[in-house]
């Protein structure tokens, strides 16, 4: 009887089925990839309509993948940046040697350009080729200090390390004539707790003093903060590289 059951529900199933699903969802997957969703696999369409939650990575899918400066820590206070065409909205005093040393970091320790013939495009609305973080920061010294290209041309590369997701940082050596400094400037940015593992003083309005745990933990409360916005947090740091240690060339 059992046997007999079997025959019947087997009889039952029309052979056209797995055609005629298979067909569905080639279907399907058609409609999906003309809204630019790329199907591998046709069973997982199936799956997806029972699908409640989809996580993604949101930069370039959610957002238009564009990036700005938005806040700053230095001095030891947190400072909105100002993303202006004219700089009207300054929150932070534009003089200030720290200001100028960060400025410089993050100017010569990237590799972002600006793409060619757009001198008369806003700067905002310029076109970049590099990364989006990267070209945040571009954008952001290029309104705050002038030409960045000026600013790279007065400091020859040498040599550079570019970030990987081991090290979690870059860093370049640059040719320095800055009048007072030494000849070679080590430049470098990352996580701030691999910048932070690698720093012995900090510069305090505009004088360098040593790291202690009580500025330690200021910078750590401050990256907390900004990284609690849902902001993505860079270190920056410089080395004057010792003249007798290395020689010019």
């Amino acid at each position: 009887a059992v046997i007999f059951l079997i025959g019947i529900i087997v009889a039952n199933v029309p052979e056209g089925l797995l055609a005629t699903v298979t067909v569905c969802l080639t279907l399907t997957a058609k409609r999906m990839a003309k809204k630019n969703c790329l199907v591998k696999n046709l069973e997982a369409v199936e799956t997806l309509g029972s699908t409640s939650t989809i996580c993604s990575d949101k930069t370039g899918t959610l957002t238009q993948n564009r990036m700005t400066v938005a806040h700053m820590w230095f001095d030891n206070q947190i400072h909105e940046a100002d993303t202006t065409e004219n700089q009207s909205g300054a929150s932070f005093d534009r003089s200030s040697a720290t200001w100028a040393a960060l400025a410089r970091v993050a100017g010569l320790c990237n590799r972002a350009v600006f793409l060619a013939e757009q001198s008369n495009v806003p700067i905002l609305k310029r076109d970049v080729a590099g990364d989006a973080s990267e070209a945040a920061l571009l954008k952001c010294i290029e309104l705050c200090c002038g030409s960045v290209g000026g600013m790279r041309d007065k400091y020859d590369k040498i040599s550079e390390i570019p970030f990987n997701s081991t090290n979690k940082y870059q860093l370049s050596v640059h040719k320095n004539a800055t009048p007072g400094e030494t000849k070679h400037l080590l430049v470098m940015k990352g996580a701030p707790e691999r910048i932070l593992d690698r720093c012995s003083t900090i510069l305090l309005n505009g004088k360098e003093q040593p790291l202690d745990d009580e500025l330690k933990d200021a910078f750590q409360n401050a990256y907390v903060e900004l990284g609690g916005l849902g902001e993505r947090v860079l270190g920056f740091c410089h080395f004057s590289m010792s003249d007798d240690q290395f020689a010019e060339g």
